[in-house]
């Protein structure tokens, strides 16, 4: 470890780890400080592993359905033990590619607790309690989130988790699960277990799933999860968890329709949301500003600190890694006097309201992605839009692979015609919306965005279809 470097970052997942590659291509010297494994909680705890899970239980589902195509599989069953095997290969091969790519690149990689103190010093603690210093000419912080806990007695009880517990924890396959959460972490999750034969429970808060979503597609969603047999119990609260003295396994009372409602569960899932994780970040004497917890930014990313940045969750805003990697791209180019290749947000031609242009993915099945204004969020902002629709029974693709339900809405400004936003809810959503924020960061109109020509038979020939339904009354 050096006494100085031109940049030192503290956490490496998505945010730290993108800063770091990109400031050493960019001939910094960088020291990359995390506590636990590089990748944070997305390839670690998160992302990948989740999604892995996600990828094997699908399959299986659709082993067990294959006689729909004139395929015969008796006897299929699964390994649970070999599944995690496999979500733990996932997450362990992308680690060391990262550790091979830093080696390569000079970065210092520095395992340890770090706290900045003044003048850029940063103090590191390793599990040995060894302490080392560095200093840096300037300091990233992307220390990421933790996972709430809810208010609510029995939270501490064996077999109560966040997801990040139940991600790292041994394999344990539960008969009956209740999630409290029916946001994005939550239903993928509830997705995994219901196609491996879990009993699950989804209690919400609110009135709908997936609250930042047009209701339109949570609808959907939940006729989908609710027809495989996950039990959906919205403007519900969960009260209580006890532990049951003869089973051993945990009674949960909540109130739904008015109702009071007991189910008896070996795991509950919290799924409530995360907190910037901001806990002896700074010694006490260093003035960082802080707002509930979490760092307080400027539009470039600076916080009250000259030299001092911060980037993705532990600024709190919208949490989700790619977010945390366009942030920490951007200040380090702009702190290496570059153009900065990448934008959150634009305002389109005709409006006076900035649209974000960051995706949302959420990897259920069928998956559904948004980028944009979604309908019901122009009509509360008064933001005129243009909208089309295709539904997805029509599409070659979703006839040929026996799909359930979907559909893609496209959203465009009435007078310059450029696109304002875009849902979708098919499969290969998420691998589709980045055409889609692709155009509506360029201002693309409805049609630039038919000139290309999409292949038959895919799913994202619907793409074209949704955009000339968007034309019907539209001038040519």
């Amino acid at each position: 470890m050096r006494d100085t470097y031109d940049l030192v970052i503290v956490g490496a997942g998505p945010g730290g780890y993108v800063a770091a590659r990109k400031a050493a291509r960019m001939g910094m010297t960088v020291a990359l400080i995390d506590r636990g494994p590089v990748g944070g909680t997305c390839i670690n705890r998160g992302c990948i592993p989740a999604k892995a899970l996600l990828h094997a239980a699908t399959l299986y589902r659709e082993m067990e359905g294959c006689e729909r195509f004139g395929l015969h599989a008796d006897g299929v069953s699964f390994d649970l033990q070999k599944i995690y095997r496999y979500k733990d290969m996932a997450a362990d091969r992308m680690r060391r590619e990262l550790e091979e790519e830093f080696c390569r690149l000079g970065v210092d990689l520095i395992r340890g607790s770090a706290v900045i103190c003044r003048d850029r010093m940063v103090r590191v603690t390793d599990e040995e309690g060894k302490v080392s210093v560095c200093q840096g000419k300037n300091i990233l912080v992307a220390a990421g989130a933790k996972a709430n806990l809810a208010d609510i007695p029995g939270m501490e009880l064996p077999g109560v988790m966040t997801s990040e517990e139940l991600l790292t924890a041994d394999a344990h396959r539960y008969d009956r699960m209740l999630i409290l959460g029916g946001g994005v972490i939550g239903l993928e999750l509830a997705t995994v277990f219901q196609s491996l034969g879990t009993e699950v429970t989804v209690v919400e808060i609110s009135d709908r799933l997936l609250p930042n979503m047009d209701r339109e597609f949570s609808d959907a969603l939940e006729r989908i999860l609710t027809g495989r047999g996950i039990r959906i119990c919205k403007e519900s609260i969960l009260e209580r968890i006890e532990r049951e003295k003869e089973s051993g396994r945990l009674a949960c009372r909540f109130v739904c329709d008015g109702r009071n409602n007991k189910e008896i569960v070996d795991a509950v899932l919290v799924s409530v949301g995360r907190s910037s994780a901001t806990e002896g970040l700074f010694e006490s004497d260093v003035p960082v500003k802080l707002e509930r917890g979490r760092i307080v930014v400027d539009d470039f990313f600076r916080t009250n600190i000259p030299g001092v940045y911060a980037v993705g969750d532990v600024t709190g805003g919208i949490q989700l890694a790619h977010v945390a990697s366009a942030q920490a791209a951007y200040v380090v180019e702009r702190m290496n006097g570059r153009q900065p290749s990448v934008i959150i947000s634009m305002v389109p031609g005709g409006l006076f309201t900035p649209v974000s242009i960051i995706p949302s993915c959420i990897y259920t099945d069928p998956e559904i992605a948004s980028v944009g204004l979604t309908e019901e969020e122009a009509r509360r902002k008064g933001v005129p839009v243009r909208c089309g629709k295709y539904v997805m029974q029509g599409n070659g693709q979703s006839i040929i692979t026996g799909e359930e339900e979907g559909f893609i809405k496209v959203l465009f400004a009435p007078d310059s015609d450029e696109l304002l936003g875009a849902q979708l809810m098919c499969p290969r959503a998420t691998d589709m919306i980045g055409e889609l924020a692709t155009a509506l960061a360029n201002g693309l109109t409805s049609t630039q965005l038919l000139y290309a020509m999409r292949a038959h038979p895919t799913f994202n020939e619907a793409i074209s279809c949704a955009v000339e339904d968007s034309r019907r009354d539209f001038p040519v």
